[in-house]
């Protein structure tokens, strides 16, 4: 069974590329983005900045959930993302673990895959927590 999108979908950038949001906690965040032909680069595969994009909102989703409250703001430090292997359609799957919380940053691992689950990028990204202007 697939589970169905929990949130709103999300708006500005993340709209275009079509961002679904299954999931966000303060130490794990789930999304899906489905394949479509203006995702792709000219041959063929998933364009790479798609992959480090879910990659930086779900860990800014994940650190928001908790510092938006307090009075901050999130937003991406260091986007890190390798990739592994080409996604060419289907459904993209993000699965973000937060591995350090700090005062001013916190650290996430991202993973990305395929539908048959095979790990097709992997991010470290680290989030800046600043005081909302």
């Amino acid at each position: 069974m697939v589970p169905e999108p929990v949130f709103p979908p999300p708006g500005g950038f993340d709209a275009l590329y079509g961002l679904e949001v299954l999931e966000v906690h303060d130490d794990l965040v789930l999304a899906r983005v489905a394949v479509r032909d203006d995702l792709r680069q000219p041959f063929g595969l998933v364009h790479g900045g798609v992959l480090a994009s879910i990659s930086e909102t779900l860990a800014s989703l994940g650190t928001a959930v908790v510092v938006v409250p307090e009075g901050n703001a999130a937003m991406g430090l260091s986007n890190s993302t390798s990739f592994l292997r080409p996604i060419l359609e289907g459904t993209i799957h993000g699965r973000a673990i937060r591995r350090h919380r700090g005062r001013t940053t916190w650290i996430w691992d991202v993973e990305i895959s395929d539908d048959e689950g095979r790990l097709c990028a992997i991010t470290r990204m680290t989030i800046a927590v600043r005081p909302q202007p």
